[in-house]
């Protein structure tokens, strides 16, 4: 086996780990996992598990059918919609999403961590809306950041050992070329700040 072609298997496999690394932990995924959790340390496990669960659709779930939605449609190639100058549609859906959320479960005096978390989650989108129309920021990051952050404010600070799955997230974007380095410490770095919140109440 010359050079050539061992530069080539060995670029085909960083490619393969990181496909399955951003598929496996998309927002999605980490939203339904982490919304979870946050309900169950919320309230007792059946009422914590439908708050998380409100959470992960309205975060996560509706926002993900939806693109899929228009991925179907021709509009974008596929979920990582790669043009930053299509994206604000995501965003208003995420927040009429996580807001009309939000607002039910303050309506149904839904436990204040599982509140406080989508709150941050909304103020969280606008940061993203707003830095999208200038630059491209990635979103996966961002989720990733903001959710094992909230999870080792509500359970316990040992949650933050799962830190590198985010900065795994962050290497696979960028192996990818969906970002740069740069934007995912960007994207990394808003999700922290979403947390503040939570850690003031």
């Amino acid at each position: 086996m010359n050079d050539t072609t061992t530069e080539t298997s060995t670029g085909s496999a960083v490619t393969t780990t990181a496909r399955i690394v951003t598929d496996v932990f998309q927002p999605r995924n980490i939203l339904l996992a982490g919304m979870l959790g946050i309900g169950l340390a919320a309230a007792d496990h059946w009422t914590g598990l439908l708050w998380g669960f409100l959470g992960a659709l309205c975060a996560g779930l509706i926002p993900a059918g939806y693109i899929e939605w228009e991925r179907k449609r021709g509009t974008w190639g596929d979920r990582h919609v790669v043009d930053r100058t299509q994206r604000a549609p995501i965003f208003f859906v995420i927040l009429g999403s996580v807001g009309t959320g939000s607002l039910i479960m303050l309506i149904g005096d839904a436990p204040t961590p599982i509140l406080i978390a989508m709150l941050g989650l909304w103020a969280m989108t606008i940061g993203l809306l707003a830095v999208n129309t200038v630059w491209k920021i990635s979103v996966d990051a961002a989720v990733a950041s903001a959710v094992v952050i909230l999870l080792a404010v509500v359970h316990s600070p040992w949650w933050l050992l799962a830190y590198p799955l985010t900065i795994a997230v962050c290497w696979s974007r960028v192996a990818l070329t969906y970002h740069t380095v740069a934007q995912t410490a960007a994207g990394a770095s808003l999700g922290v700040a979403t947390s503040v919140g939570f850690l003031l109440t």
